[in-house]
C-alpha cells in the first residue's frame, strides 16, 4: 500500500519538469476548426495581396517606359511593311487547254516584273543589285479571300495546288526563272490536268521568290486572274477569236464541226471562213437559203458578227477584162475600179453606176480562182452594198430593178445577168459620162426572181447591211 502511495505521489510531484508531462492530443473538431479559420484568412487576404502586387508591377513598368522615353537610342522601331512585289504585267490568253503553251493576252511568253508599289497604283520597276530566282506555281482559284490584295507568305504556300495522286506534275516546263534587271521571261509551261477536280474549278498561276534566293525584306508574290483549264480534246472544237480567212468554216460561232450547218455549207462549196464571207457579201440570201430555216436570225447575226472580226490582211485580187480592171479585197468587196484605163471614183455613184459595178463584181466572184493576187494594196474603207430582201425604189421614176436568181453557183456561166446590161452595153466616157443601153431597163420579173436592195448602210463595217460591194457612194 505504501508503495502505491509513493508511486502516486511521485507522478503528481509539482517539482517535476513540465515537458516531461504528457501533452493532451487535439480533437478532430479542433483540427477542422483551425483549417477553416486559415482558409478564411487566405481568402480575405488574396484581393489585398493582388492589388498590392499589381500596383507595384505597374509602377515598375511606368518607370521603365519613362526611362526609354528619355533615351531615344533605346526605343524599338516597328518595321514598315515591304512595298516590293512581283507582278504579271499582262493577263493570260484564254481559254487554256491541257498540253497547250500558256501565253499572255498578246500571244507572247509570260513575264514577271519586280516593282515597288510605294506610290500606290503606280508601279515602279525595281533593280536589285543581284538576280533573284522565282518559282512558278499553281494556286487555287479561290485564293485570296476577302479583298484579294492582302495575304501572308504562309497563306500563299498553303494554297499552292499539287497534282492529283498518281498524276504527272500539274504544271510542267520552265518553272524556275531568274529576275534580272527587274524582269524575267517565263519559258514554255503547260498544264497536264484540267481544273474540274478542285472545289473552285479554277486555277491561278503564281510567282514567288525561291527559298534562299533573297535575304532582304519580303517581296510579295504575284498572281494571275483565275481561269478554267479544259482538257485538250476540247481544243479540237474550239472557235477562233478572231478567225482567220483560211480557217475551216466550222470555226465560226453557231456552226458546229460535222454538224448540220457545216455539212450544208460543205455541200455548197463553202469550206473556209473566206468562202463564207465572200458569199455573205455577194449573195447573203443564197447563203441563208443554204443554211436553211434552222439558222435563226439571232444565230445568223452571231455568226456574221464573229466572221466580221476576221483579219483581212493586205492582199488584193485583180479582175481584168478588156475595158475595165477591178481591185477586190479578200471577201470580194470592191476597193478600186479602172474603166478604159481611167481610175473611176467609186465614192459618188448613182444607182445605175453602182448596179453596173455590182454586175462586174459578181462576174469576178464566179472567176475568183483565176483572179490575180497581189500584196500591199490597202483600202481605208470597206464596201457596204449587198443584196437585200425588200423592194426599194431605185430611181426617181420609181422603176425597180429585177434580176433572176442564178443557177447552181448563183451566176450564169457566161457572166451575163438578166436585168443588168453587159460591160459592152454600158460605157463610160472619161470616167464620168455613162452611156446606158436600152436593154438595161429590163423590168420583167421571173417566177424565181429577186430584187436588189441598194439602201444606204448605217454602218461602215456591216457586211450584212446594204452597200457591201463597193466603197463610198
Amino acid at each position: 500500500m505504501a508503495a502505491k502511495r509513493l508511486l502516486g505521489e511521485s507522478s503528481s510531484d509539482p517539482d517535476e519538469p513540465k515537458e516531461k508531462r504528457m501533452k493532451p492530443r487535439p480533437s478532430f473538431a479542433n483540427v477542422i476548426g483551425e483549417a477553416v479559420m486559415l482558409n478564411c484568412l487566405c481568402t480575405a487576404l488574396e484581393p489585398v495581396l493582388r492589388k498590392v502586387v499589381t500596383e507595384e508591377v505597374e509602377r515598375s513598368l511606368l518607370r521603365r517606359v519613362r526611362s526609354f522615353n528619355r533615351s531615344p537610342s533605346l526605343r524599338i522601331q516597328a518595321p514598315e511593311p515591304s512595298t516590293l512585289r512581283l507582278v504579271f504585267p499582262k493577263g493570260l490568253s484564254l481559254p487554256i487547254f491541257t498540253g497547250s503553251k500558256i501565253m499572255d493576252e498578246e500571244s507572247n511568253q509570260l513575264q514577271v516584273l519586280l516593282v515597288d508599289t510605294k506610290s500606290g497604283d503606280q508601279m515602279v520597276p525595281v533593280l536589285l543589285p543581284n538576280p533573284i530566282k522565282v518559282d512558278i506555281v499553281v494556286l487555287d482559284g479561290d485564293f485570296p479571300s476577302g479583298d484579294g490584295t492582302n495575304w501572308t507568305s504562309e497563306e500563299f504556300d498553303r494554297n499552292i495546288v499539287r497534282e492529283r495522286t498518281g498524276k504527272r506534275p500539274l504544271l510542267t516546263g520552265e518553272l524556275g526563272v531568274t529576275v534580272r534587271e527587274g524582269v524575267a521571261s517565263v519559258g514554255d509551261i503547260e498544264f497536264t490536268d484540267n481544273s474540274s477536280w478542285i472545289r473552285s474549278r479554277k486555277f491561278r498561276i503564281g510567282a514567288k521568290v525561291a527559298q534562299g534566293s533573297y535575304q532582304g525584306v519580303r517581296i510579295k508574290e504575284a498572281l494571275t486572274q483565275a481561269f478554267v483549264v479544259k482538257d485538250h480534246r476540247g481544243e479540237l472544237y474550239k472557235k477562233h477569236h478572231p478567225p482567220m480567212l483560211g480557217d475551216e468554216v466550222w470555226r465560226l460561232e453557231k456552226i458546229g464541226k460535222d454538224g448540220a450547218f457545216h455539212k450544208k455549207l460543205s455541200s455548197a462549196g463553202i469550206n473556209t471562213v473566206q468562202d463564207f464571207l465572200k458569199m455573205s457579201v455577194v449573195d447573203p440570201v443564197k447563203l441563208k437559203n443554204i443554211l436553211g430555216p434552222g439558222m435563226s436570225e439571232k444565230m445568223w447575226d452571231v455568226t456574221i458578227k464573229h466572221a466580221k472580226t476576221c483579219v483581212m490582211g493586205n492582199k488584193s485580187y485583180i479582175f481584168r477584162e478588156q475595158n475595165y480592171t477591178l481591185f477586190l479585197n479578200p471577201i470580194c468587196q470592191l476597193v478600186k475600179a479602172e474603166i478604159n484605163g481611167v481610175p473611176y471614183p467609186i465614192n459618188n455613184l448613182n444607182n445605175m453606176q453602182r448596179t453596173y459595178l455590182e454586175n462586174l463584181v459578181r462576174q469576178a466572184y464566179t472567176k475568183w480562182r483565176s483572179l490575180e493576187e497581189v500584196e500591199g494594196i490597202n483600202s481605208n474603207e470597206i464596201g457596204l452594198l449587198t443584196q437585200g430582201e425588200q423592194m426599194v425604189d431605185q430611181y426617181p421614176n420609181h422603176h425597180q430593178l429585177m434580176v433572176r436568181s442564178y443557177p447552181q453557183n448563183g451566176y450564169l456561166a457566161d457572166g451575163s445577168i438578166e436585168g443588168y446590161t453587159s460591160s459592152n452595153e454600158m460605157r463610160a466616157d472619161n470616167g464620168s459620162n455613162w452611156q446606158i443601153s436600152p436593154t438595161f431597163w429590163n423590168n420583167n420579173v421571173a417566177a424565181n426572181g429577186f430584187r436588189l436592195n441598194i439602201l444606204e448602210s448605217n454602218s461602215d463595217d456591216d457586211l450584212t447591211s446594204p452597200r457591201s460591194f463597193i466603197t463610198g457612194g
